[in-house]
């Protein structure tokens, strides 16, 4: 977008976003001044860099690109990693907070960030070289680069184990063939970390490049939800890839979903900024709209809405950040992550959903956050496992047994 547009949209939304965030429980007694200086410092961010251009994106289906690199200024990639690589070297709590204040504006906003942080990035860190880690995670931290995680495809989602995509070695190289597909930021990602089988049927993961022949990443059109987020596929033809761009520390599935952990943890906290923001929406109308001689929120079917809503907003934050707690302690399990995913993002869409109806009409226009909140949170209820997938991760847990063969 033109400078000049953009400054006619900052101009014209200036002052328009007037959140205020319930903490019905006190919970900010449970954090630090640290974490709450960093909150209020997104939140203002948020409020005058995203807030009044959301929508204008939103609608016409297009990414802010322009963001990437002012996410990297606010420290929005990799917060939680060690500040010897150009990261934030912060707690798990912290992270969860940014991705909360991210989301409370749009889920494809926080998308773009926690894909970074937690499925590029922690990747990296984890199971790379120290020389990719130098490399890479300085530019990434910054927002000088942008990255992808490449594991669903066309016909293996829930299931990653039967994945196709596969390389084999040329002896001073690797050669890469396959796609995936739903994959957030691949139209414009600098790298993908590409997760494919080797020759004895393990999976590895991969730095794939930009300008590798071969590899494309055309863009996914026609979305109902998370416009303001790039999706697309990633096609490997014949890509002949770097043996030093071979993550060397893990071998398996256990590589591709401890990353899909950490972003799962940030997405239990991200999708309480979305139902804040609905809740938030919908207390403030239901005080200005009258009908029947008196505001809507006189009324006690809307009492019982809004009443509901914080109920739930205040599990989930309960819920996030003992979470937050047992990440910081090392020990958070698997089924403790899926069970807040899976809670707050149900909740969350529920929340919106009965947002738009106290709105009546005006629920469903750009005017208000709340339709594309409902939206953007139909896929967050999908991706990073499923609302049925978190659920059988569960009843493994509780029960011993395996559901999935």
């Amino acid at each position: 977008m033109e400078n000049s547009k953009l400054e006619d949209l900052f101009e014209a939304n200036q002052n328009k976003d007037k959140f205020q965030a319930p903490d019905f429980y006190v919970l900010d007694e449970l954090l630090t001044e640290e974490h709450i200086l960093i909150r209020n410092s997104v939140r203002e961010w948020v409020k005058k860099e995203l807030s009044p251009i959301i929508e204008y994106y939103a609608q016409r289906s297009e990414f802010p690109r322009h963001i990437v690199k002012k996410l990297g200024e606010i420290g929005a990639f990799g917060p939680q990693l060690p500040v010897e690589y150009g990261c934030g070297g912060m707690d798990y709590i912290t992270y969860g907070i940014i991705m909360q204040e991210l989301e409370r504006c749009d889920s494809g906003i926080r998308s773009t960030a926690s894909v970074q942080g937690s499925l590029v990035m922690y990747p990296i860190f984890k199971f790379g070289s120290e020389e990719q880690k130098k490399h890479y995670l300085p530019k990434l931290a910054s927002g000088e680069m942008l990255g992808c995680f490449g594991l669903t495809e066309p016909d293996h989602g829930s299931n990653p184990e039967g994945m196709q995509t596969h390389f084999t070695d040329e002896g001073d190289h690797y050669l890469l063939n396959g796609s995936k597909m739903w994959i957030s930021n691949a139209p414009f990602a600098d790298i993908a970390i590409v997760w494919a089988k080797n020759e004895k049927g393990k999976v590895q993961g991969l730095i794939v490049e930009r300008g590798f022949d071969g590899f494309t990443t055309p863009e996914t059109h026609n979305k109902w939800s998370l416009r303001a987020s790039a999706t697309g596929e990633l096609v490997f033809q014949n890509v002949k890839v770097p043996k030093k761009n071979l993550l060397p520390n893990v071998e398996g599935l256990k590589g591709p979903l401890t990353c899909l952990n950490s972003a799962r943890f940030g997405i239990s906290w991200g999708v309480i900024g979305a139902a804040m923001d609905c809740y938030d929406t919908a207390k403030r109308y239901s005080l200005e709209r009258i009908q029947f001689n008196k505001p809507i929120g006189g009324f006690q079917l809307q009492q019982k809405k809004l009443a509901e809503m914080l109920t739930e907003i205040t599990k989930a934050q309960l819920l996030a950040w003992r979470l937050g707690v047992l990440m910081n302690n090392g020990k958070a399990t698997p089924a403790q992550i899926s069970m807040a995913k899976r809670n707050n993002v149900e909740n969350a869409l529920i929340i919106a959903r009965e947002s738009r109806q106290m709105l009546g009409g005006m629920g469903i226009s750009g005017e208000f956050s709340i339709m594309r909140h409902m939206m953007n949170l139909e896929s967050v209820i999908t991706y990073e496992g499923t609302h049925d997938i978190h659920l059988l991760i569960l009843g493994m847990e509780i029960t011993g047994l395996n559901a999935f063969n």
